[in-house]
Order: C-alpha cells, then structure tokens, then sequence
C-alpha cells in the first residue's frame, strides 16, 4: 500500500489502463488520461499551490508519440523537486494483446493501416522498446495476461488500498414495506412477515424498529434470532462471489408489510451483525417518513 498523491500510470496499450483508471476514479482519484509528460510538472505546481489533499491519477503511454521521451525527464523533475510519486506499469502477453486488438477491430497506435496480426505483432515489439525505460523504473508492474477486468480490480486494490477485494464491497442494507412496493433494486431480499407483528400491540403501534420497545419485541422470538444468524453468515459467503465479478455494493433488502416495525428492527439488528464480523456496511429505512400500517 501506499500513499503518494501522484499515480502515474504507463504500459502497453490494450494492456488494462483504462480499467485501472476506472478503479482509480473509484477509489477517489481525479484521474487525467493522455496527458502529455511535459505538463506533468506544470500539473503538480498546480496542485501544489491549491494546498489541497487531492489524489492523481494520470495515464501516459505511446499515444502522446513525440512526447513519451519527455517522460523521463518529468519524473526525474520530480525526484529532484522531492514531488512523491507511484509508478505503474501494466504489462501483457504479445499473443493476448493481439486477440484484444483483433477483438475491438481497433488499430495499434504505432500502425495506421488495417490491422493484419504480423503488423499488430510488429506494433507491439516497437512499443516494448520504447517502453522499456519506463518498465525498468515502476514502481509496480501487473502482468493482465491471465486477468479479467475484476482480477485487475482486485490487484490495484490490495496494491492502494491494503486490503482484499471483498473488504472494498459495502453491503446496504435497507428496510421496505411490500405495501408501497416491493424494491427493484435489491441485490438480495428477505421477506421477513413472518415474525409476530408489533402493530398488533397497542403500545408499540405507534413506534417503528428503531425504538428500543419495539427492537426488543421482535428480537425476543428464536424463529428471528435464527433468521440473522443464517442471513448474515449467507451474506458473509456471498460477498467474495460479488466481489469477484466487480460488484462495490451488494444491496440487501429486508420487507415487511409496511416497512415499520418488524423490518426496520431486523434491518438495524443485521446492520450490527455485519458491524461485528467487520463486513462494510450501511443502513437506511425506505419507509421513514410512512405512517405506520399493517
């Protein structure tokens, strides 16, 4: 992990960089594509005299041609300004780039003429030379002949972040009352009516989930008890899977008939449940402002 507030980030083309860009971005940072190197000083003078604690990501490779040369000249200005800075270096098989090319039917950078795979092949060996300085000094270099887009995603967040992909999934958990409507947006829904319904008892009809009186009244029953200890261990053993295929926010709705009592407690008491297995997580009731209902 670390923590310099300039990624620079170069390698073969077809090699993933706009992917990583996009984890970047969501990561937090303001993210430049193409910038020729020789405004790369120009660009932290600037951020310099801003005094902000803004993050960069910044993309360059052989698309700039004439101006990739200066590339080491804009990192060795860093050095001496004692500028911090993290240099990646996205690397791939000759053969999978070939196929990436043939499968976008886009042309190399280096070639302005169609694509035959001898051409592509021969782009590619040019760009290896003239990237050669640049591999030779990263600070990291991801090899994304074997990765998909997610095997990516994971990479770059254990390099930024220090942390394992399923650890950069938050888990939102919201109550919902079928009355107003069953949610379309849930990743997962539990329909939790059958526990013993509080709106029954006079004291508590006018009170929701986040009332003590009423958490208490739900949590008592064994049948709910069991249901958060089978719904957040599914949970727990869903979110590698999700993970896996690129999803940040796994969505987990929790029902009851009007979105009061009975699901906004189970909601709160799951919502703590991940808390204490160190799941990311967040909560909210679709049917705050309703009036209570059956």
């Amino acid at each position: 992990m670390h923590t310099a507030s300039f990624t620079i980030i170069t390698g073969l083309s077809g090699a993933g960089k706009t992917q990583a860009m996009k984890v970047l971005e969501d990561l937090g940072y303001f993210c430049i594509d193409n910038l020729p190197p020789a405004l790369l000083p120009q660009l932290v003078e600037l951020h310099a005299q801003s005094g902000q604690n803004r993050k960069y990501a910044i993309a360059i490779d052989i698309r700039v041609r004439e101006y990739f040369s200066d590339l080491r000249k804009a990192l060795d200005w860093l050095d001496q300004s004692g500028h911090r800075y993290f240099l990646l270096f996205l690397d791939c098989s000759d053969s999978v780039l070939i196929r990436r090319f043939s499968e976008t039917r886009r042309l190399h950078p280096l070639h302005q003429s169609p694509e035959t795979a001898e051409s592509i092949q021969a782009s590619i060996a040019t760009e290896r030379k003239l990237l050669a300085d640049a591999r030779s000094i990263a600070d990291a270099i991801i090899d994304t002949t074997d990765l998909r887009p997610m095997d990516l995603r994971q990479r770059l967040l254990e390099l930024y972040e220090g942390k394992p992909l399923h650890k950069s999934v938050v888990v939102d958990v919201f109550s919902f009352g079928y009355k107003f409507g069953a949610p379309v947006d849930a990743d997962i829904v539990f329909d939790v009516r059958f526990i013993p319904n509080p709106f029954y008892v006079d004291k508590l009809r006018p009170l929701t989930g986040e009332d003590q009186e009423v958490y208490d009244y739900v949590m008592q029953f064994p049948i709910t008890q069991m249901f958060l200890t089978k719904a957040s261990d599914l949970i727990a053993i869903l979110i590698p899977g999700y993970a896996r295929e690129g999803k940040g926010k796994v969505t987990v709705g929790i029902g009851c008939t009007g979105g009061q009592h009975r699901s906004v407690a189970v909601a709160v008491a799951l919502y703590r449940r991940l808390l204490e297995m160190d799941i990311p997580v967040s909560l909210r009731h679709r049917e705050k402002t309703a009036s209570p209902t059956l």
